[in-house]
């Protein structure tokens, strides 16, 4: 205790004149502090006078009013003409704007019991006063610090100006937020869907499991329900799914018919540590149509992806052994027309493999690998049986030699397959019931020969010193025994090995850059090409028709065999960063046969300080067999970061040469604070099914959450 004057009166303290009481967990300043101790009876009692101050060390909490109340015994009291500051609890999320101020509150009064403060005729806020951006004022507000905050007939308001009420918000301060309540409602413009109108609920059903339910009304459309579950039943495994749907009325047309384009799609993800090394993961993802993808998808990149993918699998390794059972289903929507699909099951497909073992001392390595799967595949005018079953297997043995730098690395196995079915070329469509088997036989020997490399101890652009390094490598394959290629039925790789005798030769030029003590990789180009020494590929490339086969998935993506030839494109793989934040990447198949590059894609990425730019350039030569021309740029400029106070704006887009359209186009400008930040971005879809423009906007309270219907992962800040 301390004051400029003190006084006694039995159990009494007056103290006047920068008064001040300070214990381990507080201490307390004014103008006049009475205090009364009485430890017979337990009893500690302070009032305080003027100037008052008040600080909680535990709770990181400093409190100002004109006079105090406070029984410290009971940890109850009352502050008048309040104000405050607590700190906050900052957690860096994506898409979350954060703030380092801590929240401030004042009131005509407040009453502190235990852990608990009400404050009377208040406002709270995170902003800087005594110009705050944005507050919070209601008649109470019930607090209790690290765990939640209620406010009751508030009203928030953004400077003066109320932007809505609420008869009651809820915001949990717990490290791991969980409570039951409404979601804030959300309002949009579409051109496609009107006016929208969005309200949600939020049920934390217990410490293991919660679930989301939004809808959303579109005034031109119909009604979307959005349902998220998600759960974590024991430790090690957890789940989540997500359904959308979309109940349509319909687009209208000119004449005034509706053409709907609802449906659903249902999303969930799941993993598992089952126990005994078993552990288990699996995604679902089912789409219900690809109109419907197209029409209300919220991402670009999702409308124009045509597959759904989902599988499932339970595995486990051990020494050098795996086993694998697994379940998966492709569906490949080949256009928007109901029905024109292909989808591909394996329900269930189980893999044995067993990794390289040395036998004994000798420079010998064994392995294998195997399959039994049922299978189907569905497609307009093409079905298989329901199971289908295909049994693989397949041993492989190999050697080292080794002489100076040279690695000499041959490979021998065989393999085995059945099928219980088999198609017939010469009818498409057709399937026979007859079972059809493959003995193939392979050969593969890898050479890995030594580097070349020259150290230039000078400074350049890249850096203090430079290193290239020249990887040469070759490889030499042969396969036989494959017939009746045509008759196999696709369902994966395994029906796409031929016969083949071929060469690969490959170089890969580095450059690695040392700027003071730091070495990095600044550039890196690999170019390789493979001679077929069976241009036909064992009679299986048919001249006028696109031929697919694992020999040229091996090498490119792009499929380039329209007949029989000697030797695949050149493909190049150019990666450089030259500088920190410089990103540049050029991948090409230049085709001597054409004389030309086939495909082409290019893109860069940078950011200078608050700067940042990328673009993308992919370009694929049409061939009247092989693949449809495909001409696009996609770019992004911009200024700011999520965190970053001010102005921020950014544009993207993606335009189609081909079409002569801008597919896709986003502008966004947002402005942050020190407590709060505003976005409202623009954007415009016009492929397929859609053409829309859609506004969006969005408030954003620091280390509280966002408001409106700009979700976080739509934004670009």
């Amino acid at each position: 205790m301390a004051g400029v004057t003190q006084e006694v009166e039995g159990a009494w303290r007056r103290l006047r004149g920068k008064a001040r009481i300070e214990c381990q967990e507080m201490a307390l300043e004014a103008d006049e502090i009475d205090y009364y101790v009485n430890r017979a009876e337990e009893k500690e009692y302070a009032e305080a006078r003027g100037n008052v101050h008040f600080q909680h060390f535990e709770r990181n909490e400093e409190i100002w009013a004109s006079k105090f109340e406070y029984d410290m015994a009971q940890e109850k009291g009352t502050f008048y003409d309040v104000k405050g500051t607590s700190a906050v609890r900052v957690e860096a999320r994506p898409g979350v704007l954060s703030s380092s101020n801590p929240f401030y509150f004042q009131g005509k009064w407040a009453e502190r019991t235990g852990m608990r403060y009400i404050l009377h005729d208040g406002m709270i806020t995170n902003c800087r006063v005594p110009r705050p951006w944005w507050t919070l004022r209601g008649p109470t507000f019930d607090i209790i610090p690290n765990q939640r905050a209620i406010a009751h007939n508030a009203t928030f308001r953004l400077k003066k100006l109320p932007l809505f009420y609420t008869p009651f918000f809820f915001k949990s301060l717990e490290k791991q937020p969980r409570r039951s309540g409404f979601l804030t409602p959300n309002i949009g413009n579409s051109s496609r869907r009107g006016k929208m109108f969005g309200l949600g609920y939020y049920w934390a059903i217990n410490r293991s499991f919660d679930a989301a339910y939004r809808i959303q009304e579109f005034t031109q459309r119909g009604q979307a329900h959005h349902i998220d579950f998600r759960g974590k039943p024991r430790p090690g495994t957890d789940f989540s799914a997500i359904f959308y749907g979309v109940d349509d009325k319909g687009l209208e047309q000119r004449d005034g018919s509706r053409v709907k384009q609802g449906g659903y799609s249902l999303y969930t993800s799941l993993q598992s540590e089952i126990g005994k090394g078993f552990y288990a993961r699996g995604q679902i993802n089912y789409l219900s149509s690809l109109i419907f993808r197209q029409a209300f998808t919220e991402t670009f990149q999702e409308a124009i992806f045509s597959e759904v993918h989902s599988v499932g699998f339970i595995a486990r390794q051990w020494s050098s052994y795996s086993f694998t059972a697994a379940f998966a289903r492709l569906e490949n929507f080949q256009s928007t027309a109901p029905g024109d699909s292909i989808t591909i099951r394996k329900l269930p497909e189980f893999s044995f493999a067993g990794r390289d073992r040395q036998v004994r001392t000798l420079p010998v390595w064994v392995s294998f690998e195997s399959k039994a799967a049922l299978l189907g595949r569905n497609q307009p005018l093409f079905q298989t049986r329901q199971y289908l079953e295909r049994y693989d297997i397949q041993p492989r043995v190999m050697t080292a030699i080794r002489w100076k730098d040279f690695h000499l690395l041959p490979a021998f196995s065989l393999r085995g397959t059945h099928w219980g079915e088999r198609q017939d070329p010469s009818a498409a469509g057709r399937i026979s019931g007859e079972n059809i088997n493959r003995a193939s036989r392979e050969f593969f020997a890898d050479l890995v020969m030594p580097s070349l490399e020259r150290t230039f101890k000078r400074k350049t652009f890249f850096g203090d010193q430079l290193k290239h390094a020249i990887e040469p490598r070759a490889s030499f394959r042969h396969v036989a025994g494959v017939a009746d290629f045509d008759r196999f039925i696709r369902f994966d790789e395994t029906e796409l090995l031929t016969n083949t005798t071929e060469a690969e030769i490959s170089v890969t030029n580095r450059f690695f850059a040392k700027r003071g003590d730091q070495v990095s990789e600044a550039l890196t180009w690999q170019v390789w090409q493979r001679r077929y020494f069976d241009p036909g590929l064992g009679g299986t490339v048919v001249a006028g028709r696109r031929n697919v086969s694992l020999s040229s998935v091996e090498i490119t993506p792009y499929a380039f065999f329209d007949q029989p030839r000697n030797y695949s494109p050149v493909i190049s793989v150019l990666r450089s960063s030259p500088v920190p934040g410089l990103g540049v990447e050029w991948r090409s198949d230049y085709d001597p046969l054409r004389g030309q590059f086939v495909n082409s894609s290019f893109s860069t990425d940078a950011r200078l300080g608050e700067y940042f730019v990328s673009a993308g350039h992919s370009h694929v030569r049409s061939s009247p067999v092989l693949t449809p021309n495909a001409n696009q740029i996609r770019g992004a400029v911009g200024y700011g970061k999520p965190n970053h106070r001010g102005w921020n704006a950014a544009f993207t887009s993606v335009y189609d040469y081909r079409l002569g359209v801008m597919q896709f186009a986003t502008t966004e400008v947002a402005y942050n604070t020190d407590c709060c930040g505003i976005s409202v971005q623009y954007r415009r879809f016009d492929f397929g099914v859609r053409q829309e423009n859609q506004f969006r906007v969005a408030f954003a309270v620091a280390n509280i959450g966002t408001f409106g219907t700009l979700k976080k992962q739509e934004r670009l800040f």
